[in-house]
């Protein structure tokens, strides 16, 4: 008997080691009709900047500024935002507000 499940097990093998055959995926459609080429001049370059106390991610559109997170090396991250194109950042939040020092909780429960 213990001779018996070794046996059916080794004639088993080649069962096992059959591979069902794979075969290619079907090829990528063409896109639909009115769709445009991808066009880099529409996607925003962005600059990584590492400092000692921060990392800043700059957004730039067409060469101009609009937008730059910022990571400080402690704390969460925020974005300042310009809005309405003439270089001055704010946060971003629904009301329009000077920028001011980033806070954080030091301590919650």
């Amino acid at each position: 008997m213990r001779c018996l499940l070794p046996l059916l097990l080794l004639a088993a093998l080649p069962v096992w080691a059959e591979q069902p055959a794979t075969q290619p995926l079907p090829a990528v459609p063409p896109p639909p009709p009115g769709m445009e080429a991808f066009d880099s001049a529409l996607e925003p370059e962005v600059t990584i900047v590492k400092g000692e106390q921060e990392t800043r991610e700059e957004f730039r559109m067409g060469g101009k500024l609009y937008m730059v997170k910022v990571t400080p090396a402690v704390g969460r991250p925020y974005f300042l935002v310009d809005r309405h194109g003439d270089g001055i950042f704010i946060e971003t939040d629904i009301e329009p507000r000077p920028t001011r020092p980033p806070m954080w909780i030091i301590h919650s429960w």
